[in-house]
């Protein structure tokens, strides 16, 4: 078997479809069978652009000038379109220079190329969306306990119990919040108690203070936990007069009025997580207790303390004597009225000593 004849016989059994081409005029005069299955059988006087319409004039020009040329088409023989590399290159034998065509089909490459930019995309769009949730967690979480207390669960996924020997707790709670529920649209009782529950955010933390919870139409804040606050008492104060003057001006302009009572207490107290699956961050405590068991004793609009904080508060808020109570749980106990200083630091009260 000659050269010649060897050299066919492997252009027809590769997978590489193959053809020859004049250079003079494009006219095809070899093609192997993978070129004639994919691009068509060419006719005695077929041209290269025939068979390949993609292949521009400035290609078979950029094969011939520069020795070589690459480019991507698409066919179609059955009803499967194929992608197909064309590489051009020219050669010079005999009387007249050839157009060397090879082709290969890539196909099968540029669909796992798709697939995998798919997945890619799929990979980072959910990325994204972890992302997004995992914000939205951190928020929903952030709502729910401090930030310390936060990145303590995140960490080890447990909180310890911690105890807080001096913090102040304020509690506050709507007068006759029950009978304005009842005959109000339940829709209306959210209304309003998200929007006065969001400016008390706002307020507590403009003095340093921590929402921990509310329960129906009641409202716990804290301060001096879990970072302690040397100035705890006067933060919960200073809450509570924001609250109550917030409540003033609200009612001049809107349809239902409130008013509410506000206990302070001082002490120690605990704060944890708890739950297993439903997570709460809690305080519960002497402090706790004591600004629950005073917030009963307010008149409507005001503020009961125990007589303990009238030392930390003398200074920054008028202070009322209300003499001696009985409190459930803890006894007797002196109680103070906290109101907004009216008067110069100590006029007509005079300073307490701790001693």
């Amino acid at each position: 078997m000659s050269i010649a004849a060897i050299n066919e016989q492997l252009l027809r059994s590769i997978g590489v479809g193959v053809a020859l081409a004049r250079v003079s005029d494009l006219t095809v005069s070899y093609r192997n069978p993978a070129f004639a299955e994919w691009f068509a059988e060419p006719g005695p006087e077929a041209r290269l652009t025939d068979l390949i319409p993609d292949l521009s004039a400035e290609d078979i020009a950029e094969a011939v000038q520069g020795g070589r040329c690459h480019r991507e088409v698409k066919v179609k023989p059955k009803r499967r379109t194929l992608v197909i590399a064309v590489t051009l290159s020219v050669a010079s034998g005999g009387s007249e220079d050839l157009l060397v065509v090879e082709c290969q089909n890539i196909t099968r490459i540029r669909e796992l190329e798709g697939m995998i930019d798919s997945y890619s995309s799929m990979v980072e769009r959910n990325t994204r969306e972890l992302e997004r949730e995992k914000e939205r967690v951190e928020r929903l979480l952030l709502n729910l306990m401090p930030r310390s207390v936060y990145e303590e669960f995140k960490t080890f996924g447990v909180v310890t119990p911690q105890l807080y020997p001096s913090v102040s707790v304020l509690m506050l709670d709507f007068v006759d919040f029950t009978s304005f529920a009842t005959r109000t649209d339940p829709t209306v009782t959210l209304g309003e108690l998200n929007d006065i529950f969001t400016a008390f955010d706002r307020i507590t933390e403009q003095y340093g203070c921590e929402r921990i919870k509310t329960i129906g139409d009641a409202y716990l804040a804290v301060c001096g936990m879990p970072e302690p606050a040397p100035d705890h008492a006067t933060a919960v104060a200073h809450c509570a007069i924001r609250f109550l003057r917030y409540l003033e001006r609200r009612n001049q302009s809107h349809q239902h009025k409130w008013q509410a009572r506000i206990g302070l207490g001082t002490g120690a107290a605990v704060g944890s997580v708890v739950g297993i699956q439903k997570y709460v961050y809690d305080v519960f405590g002497p402090a706790v207790n004591m600004a629950s068991r005073l917030q009963v004793f307010a008149n409507p609009m005001k503020i009961v303390a125990p007589e303990e904080m009238k030392f930390d508060l003398i200074d920054e808020f008028q202070i009322a004597d209300l003499g001696p109570h009985d409190i459930k749980g803890l006894g007797q106990m002196n109680l103070i009225n906290v109101g907004s200083k009216l008067t110069p630091a100590g006029a007509g009260v005079p300073r307490p000593s701790r001693f």
